[in-house]
């Protein structure tokens, strides 16, 4: 089976967001990359999470151009290939409509860094797209979804800060691997969750200073991590 390894890591990622509560039905996708061979894995559009396999997830291009597989590849398959094209260092990709992540989307609101949960994982705000023009709906809508992602990334790494919110839509997330978007995505969700509650306790908060971010963020990324255990 082609690309078995990395099947099982795409189908495991879309589990996991369901066992986090992320996704409601067949809400949602996760996609993976072997950048070796510019191939990408995606789920299969529409298809219980009950019954989901890693023979079921759809390969295709960068282009979107299916090579193997015999079910139709998610309806969000070009905003993931807009998204490995455009951003280079990132190896996964992760959509879903989390409750309190995608209230923000629809509210056309960043999620501010209020405290350190957040700085432990997006070094800054997670930012929210323009909304769409008309055309732009009409159009090519989900290239046209990467493409306000694309937009608002520029001069961001999208490492330092993987995940956005698309206006009126929901959250995409994207890290190294299958696991850490789907890791990426649930966390997401918590500091909305958090962002939410805080706000409504104090609606002009002013959130952590930057030399509290930048505390949190490095110790956690970077050569100088001093989180967790070394190799």
């Amino acid at each position: 089976m082609l690309l078995k390894e990395l099947r099982t890591s795409v189908l495991e990622a879309n589990l996991e967001l369901v066992k986090r509560g992320l996704v409601l039905y067949t809400f949602g996708n996760a996609s993976g990359i072997d950048r070796e061979q510019g191939l990408i894995v995606i789920k299969p559009s529409g298809v219980d999470y009950d019954e989901l396999r890693p023979e079921y997830m759809v390969v295709t291009d960068l282009n979107g151009k299916i090579v193997d597989g015999k079910l139709k590849p998610s309806s969000d398959l070009d905003t993931h290939t807009l998204l490995y094209r455009e951003f280079a260092t990132i190896g996964a990709v992760v959509h879903t409509h989390s409750e309190y992540a995608t209230s923000f989307a629809q509210a056309g609101l960043a999620i501010p860094p209020l405290g350190t949960t957040h700085a432990d994982y997006f070094h800054g705000p997670v930012p929210v797209t323009d909304v769409l023009t008309d055309e732009a709906i009409g159009g090519r809508y989900v290239h046209e979804t990467g493409l306000a992602i694309v937009k608002r990334f520029k001069g961001l790494d999208p490492l330092a800060i993987p995940a956005v919110l698309v206006a009126g839509h929901a959250p995409f997330c994207w890290g190294p691997t299958p696991y850490e978007a789907a890791h990426n995505a649930v966390v997401l969700e918590a500091v909305a969750r958090m962002a939410y509650r805080t706000l409504t306790l104090r609606a002009n908060c002013d959130g952590v200073s930057q030399a509290l971010l930048d505390r949190h963020y490095h110790r956690k990324h970077g050569a100088a991590a001093t989180y967790g255990q070394s190799n």
